[in-house]
């Protein structure tokens, strides 16, 4: 989505969050070293860290070399925001979608978008907030 008249002003939230109710849910980032306490996800072939304990919603991310990740979420942060309808969502604008609509656990769905060479991951809980990663794509 782009819009060439829009100008955020330093004061003002993002778009996402001010006009289209997205909200924060956690930052993904790559990462090449071991980290104490990482939980191994074999379908993704990924460590993971940081998730449960982090003030700030960071999660650590090691990839193994034959992961089935899309490469581009395997090499650049992401930003995750949690959304009530991901199919709306995604049909709101033209992104550029580098992981369908998918569910990767009990009462999820997830969507990986590409906007300008930067990875968003939309998520959308169900009644169990069960939180899975999907990084498939």
């Amino acid at each position: 989505m782009k819009n060439e008249n829009y100008k955020r002003q330093d004061h003002e939230p993002p778009l996402a969050i001010e006009k289209w109710g997205w909200r924060y849910h956690h930052l993904g980032v790559p990462i090449n070293r071991p980290i104490q306490g990482e939980i191994y996800l074999s379908t993704y072939k990924v460590y993971v860290s940081g998730f449960e304990k982090c003030p700030f919603g960071i999660e650590w991310m090691r990839f193994e070399a034959d992961s089935p990740v899309n490469k581009l979420v395997q090499s650049v942060p992401h930003l995750a925001f949690e959304v009530d309808d991901l199919d709306l969502e995604l049909s709101r604008f033209n992104f550029g979608v580098i992981t369908e609509p998918n569910s990767p656990g009990n009462e999820v769905r997830v969507a990986m978008i590409e906007h300008d060479g930067a990875i968003i991951e939309l998520i959308e809980f169900g009644k169990k907030n069960n939180y899975v990663y999907m990084l498939k794509g």
